[in-house]
């Protein structure tokens, strides 16, 4: 039998050099691979404005000759850190902010202690926040700050926000933030109040530990890790998507554990009761409504988000009271939404357009 006139027998050694010379490359570079440290994250130049507890607020130092006259703050999600929206020089939202004129602040967390079990909803919504927003007017010398608040740092901004409607927030701006809990599908089969006791757990072992956050994240898409790595290997000789790994990588197994009351109100009151969805949220004993809201509000979701579906986020402009509200839904996922190559060209850009308006 004859061989296709389309297989090239005289092609087969060069094919196999390229394949051995392409696997020698791939072993040196896995070497290297691990003998190496990733790239320093977070690195735009900052001061860090006040410390407490498992409270850090960071003012990133301005570089453009003109700042808008209202100060950002920017509020992270209490299970990761902030270093997401700062990674690297040409690739930090941070960095981004500040050339094109913004004043940036960032509220950003550390990992309660254990003593720190006993922190609560209020002490996030009613304390932390005030605080930094108190301290950001002080050392900018602006009486209105506009918000940003990134997944669950968004949902605290909300309750922020219905709680002191008369302000000083000046803008809101959310991404990827939940708003009707049910549409959680997976925290929810994972918190049924039926096997899950939230109770037990906060009473016996304190503060929820991160490796309890980190699997139920992976159980939401159980094989990206390992076809992650699967992918690296493949492209291990490509510095460029090797950095790009490693930053995303470790960010997202940085996970933070929480604040035990705080895991128990989330559970009882956003998981099993949706009450910020159905109008019944309260923080400290004050309503938190979201028609309370009216100031602009943009909320930015992306199409392929596993972590907050679209149909867990989409009540929330109709919900808002503001007259000045959008939202904006993106190509990408949870985090390439706000990071990355995709987030550089389309979300970055349009959060400009839309804040710069807004910030004078």
């Amino acid at each position: 039998m004859n061989a296709p006139e389309e297989f090239d027998l005289a092609s087969i050694p060069l094919r196999i050099q390229s394949e051995v010379q392409r696997a020698i490359q791939r072993s040196i570079k896995g070497v290297e691979y691990i003998a190496s440290s990733g790239p320093a994250l977070g690195s735009t130049p900052k001061d860090v404005l006040s410390v407490r507890g498992t409270m850090n607020l960071i003012h990133y130092r301005p570089i453009a000759d003109e700042i808008y006259r209202v100060p950002v703050l920017i509020v992270m999600a209490t299970t990761n850190r902030g270093y997401i929206l700062d990674l690297v020089p040409g690739q930090s939202f941070v960095e981004f902010l500040l050339r094109r004129g913004y004043d940036v602040y960032m509220l950003d967390w550390s990992p309660p202690k254990p003593e720190e079990k006993c922190l609560r909803m209020e002490d996030y919504v009613l304390d932390f926040i005030p605080d930094c927003i108190r301290s950001v007017q002080r050392d900018s010398g602006q009486s209105e700050v506009s918000v940003i608040g990134y997944c669950f740092g968004g949902v605290l901004s909300l309750l922020y926000g219905s709680i002191f409607p008369e302000g000083p927030m000046k803008n809101l701006v959310l991404f990827t933030t939940p708003i009707d809990f049910r549409e959680m599908k997976l925290f929810q089969n994972f918190a049924d109040r039926r096997y899950f006791d939230v109770d037990r757990l906060v009473d016996g072992i304190g503060n929820v530990p991160p490796e309890m956050i980190l699997s139920s994240f992976e159980m939401l898409r159980p094989a990206s890790r390992v076809a992650g790595q699967v992918q690296l290997w493949e492209n291990i000789w490509n510095d460029e998507y090797v950095k790009s790994y490693r930053m995303f990588d470790r960010w997202a197994t940085d996970t933070l554990p929480l604040a035990g009351e705080y895991f128990r109100v989330i559970t009882k009151d956003l998981m099993w009761d949706n009450k910020l969805f159905n109008d019944a949220m309260s923080v400290g004993g004050r309503p938190a409504e979201l028609a309370n809201i009216k100031v602009p509000v943009l909320h930015a979701v992306a199409e392929h988000d596993h972590i907050v579906p679209y149909e867990a986020a989409r009540p929330l402009i109709e919900k808002i009271g503001s007259s000045d509200k959008q939202e904006v839904m993106l190509k990408g996922g949870h985090v390439s939404l706000v990071a990355g190559a995709n987030a550089i060209k389309r979300l970055w850009p349009k959060l400009d357009s839309w804040l710069c308006e807004r910030s004078t």
